[in-house]
């Protein structure tokens, strides 16, 4: 097990900015004001200030490898959680504990920065939370002040250096960072930053952020970091610590969640989650706004409008997936999302069956909904087994479907002789999905039907989400009756977009379909690095000549538009 542990970092290359390159990444700052929810318009003029931190505001293993990767990267997978916490003298086992409650949103990487004594102390390591930090380690990291992260990544091993929170020393004091999200424009930064001299350590977008802060004339800090995030685009729910501040950052978009809470000492908390309040016993208080910057420190807290717009674009799929049931994600239940969607499927698309199943976890709510509708039982058909690891020794003589069979086994009590109905949360590749469906016929099951909580995928994410090519998700290239012969099931039928999009009601402009309309809130611009760490960090030079880091070209639409159009990525 590889860790990280000190108390600095390499400082920043602060080679002075030419005036060309100045003016493209800092134009002057606009005025900037309080967000409202959903950053549509500003509510005032100036930043607030309070003493009251957050109510006050407003509102062998090559061979298993071929086997278990494969299913591992037939799923969505979301890049990492984001925990922050200020004034409490336990502020590290906090976050410790609140990244535990993350941990389904990354498993391969875990860190905490902390701030004692104005001097910034962080441990990384690679794996899970429990395995990077001991009592020992939690000793090294005291103060009031502390910020968290989980990752996960998209290939090979998790390299330590791409671990976060990033440190970073700068001339007017230290910085860390955890970000969750992905920057669309993120090879053009990376590519001017270079060209005035900068140098980058990782393959992580997150190195751009500290690179542009370092580099920002701007005074306080926090215009910096309003200064930095100006010129980022896709999405970002950022928490950032320096000697005396807390601060945490959404997209204009608030594609990634972030939320506020707070601790009955008056301990302010951000999470990526509220499940992470819930193990730290915090209240949650709002979400952060699309475009807000929130600081708080010993005077108080503030809150700076980014930039408004519009609409948000939320991601869906954090309803449909990613998110813990029991965590209220965009002001809304996941578990009464999916109990819904679960409903819709029962309604739009019934079939005679004894039996209701789900494929654990993500599916479990789904296939509550759809059994309570379709007043049929729901029983445990799959049992999900939670010690596979992410490498296991293969027996010589092959085994067919031996990453899902580690994972998932069939009761066959509840199978033999039954018409089953069994609920998945999505298909992204489809191999999972037909593995599962012979696992259960094998196990006796008369009639196999699939129904999926979600609509068909068919286009890739940009917005920190590791999503395959379009070219291999099968929604994209098969019809839904294609699918089913593929995936061998005796019925298949999908969440459709429009009762999706329905059942959300007036919120419904205020998310991110992408993934499932190929309608993208915003274009890329030039080449997107995958989710993680897609070099590896084994290898290094210019960036453009390393394949396989960036997400094939694909058609997209821009929201407003009706025509296709194929930018060059």
């Amino acid at each position: 097990m590889a860790f990280s542990i000190s108390a600095t970092a390499p400082a920043a290359n602060l080679s002075p900015l030419t005036p060309p390159l100045e003016k493209l990444l800092f134009p002057s700052l606009r005025s900037y004001s309080l967000c409202s929810k959903t950053a549509q318009k500003p509510l005032v003029l100036a930043a607030a200030a309070s003493k009251n931190p957050v109510s006050d505001v407003r509102s062998d293993e090559t061979s298993f490898a071929s086997y278990f990767d494969e299913d591992r990267t037939d799923r969505l997978r979301e890049e990492c959680g984001v925990v922050g916490i200020y004034g409490d003298p336990e502020a590290s086992r906090l976050c410790y504990l609140a990244l535990h409650a993350l941990q389904h949103r990354g498993q391969e990487g875990a860190g905490i920065v902390s701030v004692h004594d104005n001097v910034l102390q962080h441990i990384t390591g690679v794996g899970l939370v429990s395995e990077v930090f001991n009592e020992s380690k939690l000793d090294k990291l005291p103060g009031e002040m502390a910020i968290g992260h989980v990752r996960y990544s998209t290939a090979g091993s998790s390299m330590l250096k791409n671990v976060q929170p990033f440190v970073a020393s700068y001339r007017f004091g230290s910085v860390g960072v955890a970000h969750n999200g992905n920057l669309v424009n993120y090879e053009a930064l990376r590519a001017a930053l270079e060209e005035n001299g900068s140098i980058f350590n990782t393959t992580s977008d997150t190195e751009v952020i500290l690179h542009l802060i370092a580099i920002s004339k701007a005074r306080p800090f926090i215009l910096r970091i309003v200064e930095a995030c100006e010129k980022l685009e896709g999405a970002y729910s950022l928490v950032f610590v320096t000697e005396d501040k807390l601060v945490a950052v959404r997209d204009p978009f608030g594609f990634r969640p972030l939320v506020m809470g707070r601790r009955s000492n008056g301990a302010v908390v951000f999470a990526s989650e509220t499940c992470a309040l819930d193990l730290i016993e915090a209240t949650y208080e709002r979400e952060v706004y699309p475009g807000e910057v929130v600081v708080v420190d010993k005077e108080g807290f503030q809150s700076l409008c980014l930039m408004t717009h519009p609409e948000s674009k939320a991601c869906i799929f954090e309803h449909i997936y990613f998110a813990l049931p029991n965590s209220v994600v965009f002001g809304m239940s996941v578990y009464e999302s999916r109990h819904k969607f679960g409903e819709i499927l029962a309604t739009e698309s019934p079939v005679e069956c004894d039996v209701v199943i789900a494929v654990p976890d993500s599916g479990v709510v789904a296939a509550l909904g759809f059994a309570a509708k379709a007043g049929v039982p729901f029983q445990q058909g799959l049992i999900r087994s939670h010690y596979v690891g992410r490498t296991f020794i293969e027996p010589s003589q092959k085994i067919r479907d031996f990453g899902v069979k580690l994972k998932l086994s069939p009761v066959k009590a509840v199978l033999e002789g039954k018409r089953v109905v069994v609920v998945d949360d999505s298909i992204v590749r489809g191999t999972t999905s037909s593995k599962i469906v012979r696992l259960l016929k094998e196990a006796g099951a008369k009639e196999v039907h699939m129904r999926i909580a979600s609509p068909p995928i068919i286009a890739s994410c940009y917005y920190g989400v590791d999503t395959p090519s379009s070219e291999e998700l099968i929604s994209n290239r098969m019809t839904v009756e294609e699918i089913r012969a593929f995936i061998g099931s005796d019925s298949l039928a999908f969440l459709s977009f429009d009762s999706l999009k329905k059942h959300l009601g007036s919120d419904s402009p205020n998310f991110c379909y992408a993934c499932f309309s190929g309608r993208y809130p915003v274009l890329p611009t030039g080449k997107v690095k995958r989710v993680g760490d897609f070099m590896d960090d084994g290898l290094s030079g210019n960036m453009g000549s390393i394949d396989g880091g960036w997400l094939h070209k694909t058609k997209m639409l821009n929201e407003n538009e009706e025509a296709i159009a194929t930018p060059e990525l």
